[in-house]
């Protein structure tokens, strides 16, 4: 008896659930043809329908390491990056160097985040260079290149000779974006802007987090109408700025390794069935 299409459908999904879910969405390296452009489900566990791709060059910026095929983005985040590498531009702040943005159909990656994976999510490094300002680096630099930590030998602080006032400008830029959840950045770093007595409202979204000392992290929001991306919880209300907000990240504790278990795989929403084996 010949199997219906229901059947081998069924068939097809069962051994792919046999096998990693980062090897099968990493295997697919074009977006979907169908347009409807749709982040679905949690930034950590999710998909993205329509892709728009970022160009890998482009005024006041250049993507890095092109051979992990991570410049898939919703539209909503490639049109940030590019007003984000306008506004480094016209405002002599260098060049921006692009990390990942998320997979041709989003999903999770075999390597470097739990994030990124509905297309709302992109690293972009401190390095400000100025000679990717003056020419177009070739493959190799973009793939050689390395991301150096801002923070000072010990680690326990802002090493002057790798951050400057235009990290700062860069940073703002990006949280005064209206369509930006928050921003991840090293503890150190929170701390540093803080005490610029200069940084004020734009802050509340700068959120310490584990490393990010070499790049800094840009979420977007859920974009109008894509239904089925579940949001964070709110940023908290104030510029985070305070003793009870920043103390524990230079604690010990906050330096140990956690004990906790590795967190619960979430299973992808159904809905990345469709993105993952549609046109």
């Amino acid at each position: 008896m010949k199997l219906t299409l229901s059947l081998i459908l069924l068939f097809m999904f069962s051994s792919v659930q046999a096998q990693s879910d980062a090897e099968v969405w990493s295997r697919v390296v074009m977006p979907t043809r169908n347009r409807v452009v749709q982040s679905i489900g949690k930034y950590t566990s999710g998909c993205l329908s329509g892709a728009a791709t970022l160009a890998r060059t482009g005024q006041g910026y250049q993507v890095m390491r092109l051979s992990r095929n991570r410049y898939y983005g919703h539209p909503d985040l490639v049109n940030f990056i590019e007003k984000l590498g306008q506004t480094a531009q016209s405002q002599g702040l260098g060049t921006l160097l692009v990390g990942d943005l998320g997979m041709a159909r989003g999903g999770p990656t075999l390597s470097g985040h739990r994030s990124h994976q509905t297309g709302l999510d992109v690293d972009i490094w401190y390095l400000l260079a100025p000679e990717a300002g003056k020419r177009e680096l070739s493959i190799n630099e973009r793939e050689s290149w390395g991301a150096p930590s801002v923070l000072n030998a010990s680690a326990n602080g802002i090493n002057p000779a790798q951050w400057s006032p235009a990290n700062s400008h860069i940073l703002e830029a990006a949280a005064r974006s209206p369509e930006v959840d928050r921003i991840f950045v090293n503890a150190y770093i929170k701390q540093e802007l803080c005490e610029d007595k200069n940084n004020h409202d734009w802050l509340q979204k700068i959120r310490p987090w584990f490393a990010h000392d070499d790049h800094f992290h840009v979420r977007l929001k859920c974009p109008a109408g894509n239904l089925y991306c579940e949001k964070q919880e709110p940023v908290p209300a104030g510029q985070g700025c305070g003793a009870a907000d920043l103390a524990w990240w230079f604690s010990e504790d906050a330096k140990k390794p956690s004990k906790k278990p590795p967190a619960k795989k979430i299973p992808l929403p159904k809905e990345c069935d469709a993105v993952l084996y549609g046109d």
